[in-house]
This record gives C-alpha cells, sequence and structure tokens, in this order.
C-alpha cells in the first residue's frame, strides 16, 4: 500500500493545536485499530450488533466501501484505495470541539459568512455542527444520512431549511456520495446549499455538485 500524505492548511492548523494543547491534549491516548484484521475485527463486530454499513463507515471514518471490503473477506479481491481517519481526541472533549467549530465559523467568513442554517451529517457531524451554528448565531439542524439508496432524512425536531443559505457539515468526505445525497435532498426542500466543510477531505475535490467543498485537513494517497 502507498504511504498517504496529509497536506495541512497551517494556518488553520496553528489555532487547532494552540485549543487542542489548551484542553490536554498531549495526555490523551487514542486506540485506533493498527492492522487490515483488526478493522475487518471491529467492522464485523459493529455488524453483529446491528449496525449497517453507513453506521459503520462512520464509526470508523472509512468508506462504505471499504467497510463492504471488510466485512465481505474473500468475495472481493483488491482492497479499495481508502485511507482511515481517526479524531477521537478531538471528539471526547467538548472544549476541542468548540476549537473545531471557531476554525469552522472562520472558514464561513471567508467563505462569505453569509449562512442562516448549519446541518450536521448524522451522527460524526452534529456536534461540529452545533458548535458552529452557536459561534455563528445561525439555525441548527440535522440530516440523517442512511445505509444504500435511500436519499436520507431532516429532522424535523430542528431547524429547517426551506429558504434559507446552508452550510453541511460532516467530518469526513471519502467518495462524496452522503455529502451529493444531502445536498440534493435539501436542495429539493428549498434550499441554498452554500457550503461544505469537513474536517478531512480524502479526495482532491474543491467543489461538491456546484458547492464549495472546505477541508480543514486534506488526506490523499501519492
Amino acid at each position: 500500500m502507498a504511504d498517504s500524505e496529509v497536506l495541512v492548511d497551517t494556518n488553520e492548523m496553528d489555532n487547532l493545536v494552540g485549543g487542542l494543547k489548551s484542553s490536554g491534549f498531549n495526555h490523551m491516548l487514542v486506540n485506533m485499530a493498527l492492522s487490515i484484521d483488526e478493522l475487518r475485527t471491529k467492522a464485523n463486530d459493529l455488524s453483529e450488533n446491528g449496525l449497517n454499513t453507513q453506521q459503520i463507515a462512520d464509526e470508523l471514518s472509512i468508506s462504505q466501501t471499504t467497510v463492504k471490503w471488510l466485512i465481505d473477506e474473500g468475495m472481493v479481491e483488491k482492497p479499495p484505495d481508502d485511507i482511515r481517519i481517526g479524531w477521537r481526541t478531538i471528539g471526547a472533549r467538548a472544549t476541542r470541539i468548540e476549537a473545531i467549530g471557531l476554525i469552522l465559523a472562520d472558514i464561513t467568513d471567508e467563505e462569505g459568512g453569509d449562512i442562516d442554517t448549519i446541518v450536521g451529517i448524522s451522527i460524526n457531524g452534529i456536534a461540529f455542527a452545533q458548535s458552529l451554528a452557536g459561534h455563528i448565531d445561525a439555525d441548527f439542524a440535522i440530516f440523517r444520512s442512511v445505509d444504500g439508496e435511500g436519499s436520507g432524512h431532516l429532522s424535523n425536531k430542528y431547524g429547517n431549511v426551506a429558504g434559507r443559505n446552508v452550510a453541511i457539515i460532516d467530518d469526513v468526505l471519502s467518495t462524496g456520495s452522503t455529502m451529493s445525497k444531502t445536498i440534493e435532498s435539501l436542495r429539493s426542500q428549498g434550499a441554498n446549499v452554500s457550503l461544505c466543510m469537513v474536517l478531512v477531505n480524502k479526495t482532491e475535490r474543491n467543489e461538491i455538485d456546484g458547492v464549495p467543498l472546505r477541508g480543514i485537513i486534506r488526506a490523499v494517497k501519492v
């Protein structure tokens, strides 16, 4: 497998690291699977516990294609081209999530800042979206992504998107399929999707379905 390269926006990363160090970043032990066999075991355990492909992909921060390859051992010869991303050190403490929210708020301002509603894609985009919404005083909404061919669902317990300028937040962009489905669904409900943001962009894309795409970190293979 080829080595992976992480391309970082240094200005944004300096702000992030400063916030994380003040919260005790150096003292957190992070447990990540280190081998394919360990990932396969984790994926199968989650499947046996009732999680679907989308939910397992969210939990392990890998693509759904990789999840299917891990679970269907022997059925697909060639492993998918993927990079596993771990951000438990951030997610374990609210102050670190707030640090990410501040970075996202700065990116939002850089992109024009005219956002009425922040939509977090379940499950991993929710905490960051809520933090961002608080920082820029925007409404907050949750989009439930689904496994398979479904389009997903905007929860009716939170903000609506009709006639609103919307930014979508998720943790990782792998193939872009989840983000594309979310954009399509929100547009069908009358939203003007103005910006998509992720913690890690695993592609070289800077837009998706005509919407600017920003990642705090870009991780691509070389």
